[in-house]
């Protein structure tokens, strides 16, 4: 006898990288299961879990969401909940059978690449793309966003900047017919976070201890200590915001390393703070048509940069017909970065 069919649509997704963000999105499903489907009245199982420390992991009938968590946070495998044998990302693509494919793998700044491989790879195979990476945004957004059209899916990003506050969403639903200008603002938590505990008196190297220990800096740093991430960051926004294809190596970049605590210092007596200021504006003396640059700025109380301390971050979007619009977010952590993951999944599933 067949099983009845659930009242309401019931989606599968698989997840691609299973680090602090996909586990953060794993509780989140857990935790919204109910409310999904009351209120839009979506569904879901997760069919996949892929990751490269922990294993494989496909089941169709939907894999027991709690118990690979604390598997994978206990330092187990995920092998024992698989009903069929995975050896790579690509053969796991292939066997999972999701609606939705959610990548959260590390970040490359200089071709995006796996994780642009996996996104076209789910957009080939009818499945829709959502990611947190930068990197195909950066290097792929052109190709992706067609590939998805092609095959009837979507291609959604709204983690890749700003973690969940919907950059994107505004400028796809929010600005109809209007030409962005430019943009600045401050989307580096890492950086300002060391800067805001340098103010308070520690070296540079203490604030980054500070900071990879609490999760927000990397083992290796020098993304965010030199500007990669910011760059990659402009890059993405200039891509989507401004239809301007631009890579990193093409934003104008100076990192903190020279912020000393005497120039920190200094800048406190008079009343002012550095920061790592981002920003693109169209610009038609520029061969590729906009000007871009991640450096360290210094501002006064009278900008609203000054006021951003911590891991909070800032967005100015500039356009013809709004005048500046500005987006603000306090302290994000890995969950809100799952919010923006799951804001478009359901966007996804609901379009």
């Amino acid at each position: 006898m067949s099983p009845i069919p659930p009242p309401f649509p019931e989606f599968k997704i698989a997840l691609l990288g299973f680090g602090n963000v996909g586990q953060a999105l794993a509780e989140l499903l857990l935790e919204k299961k109910r409310d999904l489907i009351a209120k839009p009245g979506i569904g879901f199982r997760v069919v996949g879990i892929g990751t490269g420390t922990h294993g494989w992991a496909v089941d169709p009938r939907g894999l027991p969401l709690q118990d690979v968590l604390d598997a994978c946070r206990a330092g187990g495998d995920l092998e024992r909940f698989s009903s069929s044998p995975i050896h790579d990302s690509a053969g796991f693509i292939k066997k999972c059978g999701a609606d939705a494919l959610v990548e959260t793998t590390p970040v490359n700044y200089q071709t995006g690449e796996p994780a642009l491989t996996y996104l076209r790879d789910a957009l080939r195979g009818g499945m829709h793309a959502i990611t947190a990476n930068k990197g195909p945004v950066v290097h792929g957004y052109r190709e992706l966003s067609s590939l998805a059209h092609r095959n009837r899916v979507h291609f959604y990003f709204e983690s890749a900047v700003m973690d969940g506050a919907p950059v994107f969403s505004i400028a796809r639903c929010g600005l109809p017919g209007a030409v962005v200008s430019g943009f600045s603002g401050i989307l580096n938590s890492t950086t300002n976070l060391i800067l805001s505990r340098m103010e308070r008196g520690e070296t540079q190297a203490e604030a980054i201890a500070y900071a990879q220990s609490i999760g927000i800096a990397e083992s290796d740093p020098s993304g965010d200590l030199d500007g990669w991430d910011a760059a990659v960051k402009v890059a993405a926004l200039a891509t989507v915001l401004m239809d301007i294809p631009l890579t990193p190596d093409q934003v104008q970049r100076t990192g903190i390393r020279g912020l000393t605590p005497d120039l920190i210092q200094d800048a406190a007596e008079k009343g002012q703070r550095w920061k790592l200021v981002c920003s693109a504006e169209r610009d038609s003396s520029s061969p590729l048509g906009i000007s871009a640059a991640v450096q360290p700025l210094l501002v006064s109380p009278e900008s609203q940069l000054y006021n951003i301390t911590g891991t909070s971050a800032l967005l100015e979007i500039t356009s013809d017909v709004l005048g500046t619009l500005t987006l603000i977010e306090d302290d994000p952590s890995p969950r809100t970065t799952a919010y923006g993951l799951l804001a478009d999944l359901l966007n996804a599933f609901r379009n």
